[in-house]
């Protein structure tokens, strides 16, 4: 059974910081290409930033710069430093891990407020 659970949301005012976990178990997680997508209210779902089983990243437009992504092979965790944060930023971060053809799995999100 497939799990990623994300933790490390909550409220912090504009300016702050925070980061964000997903542990993920059931997966040969190192084989993973592992992601941070967001969907606030209203809006679609949309990439935070990812990073491959290679560690190559890339960061949606809005982030760069401020947010940055790193696993942990060893832990089976993913992690998101958020920077400089943003009433903007507010939404629900989502942990996805993708392996073409092999699964594409989604964790429960978790909320994160930045307040003006």
């Amino acid at each position: 059974q497939v799990q990623l659970v994300e933790s490390g949301g909550g409220l912090v005012q504009a300016g702050g910081s925070l980061r964000l976990s997903c542990a993920a178990s059931g997966i040969i997680f190192s084989r993973y290409a592992m992601a941070w997508y967001r969907q606030a209210p209203g809006k679609q779902r949309e990439l935070v930033a990812r990073i491959t089983s290679d560690g190559n990243t890339n960061y949606g437009d809005s982030v760069k710069g401020r947010f940055t992504i790193s696993r942990d092979n060893a832990k089976n965790t993913v992690y998101l430093q958020m920077n400089s944060l943003k009433p903007e930023d507010t939404a629900v971060y989502y942990c996805n891990a993708l392996r073409a053809i092999i699964g594409n799995y989604w964790g429960q999100g978790t909320q994160v407020t930045v307040s003006s």
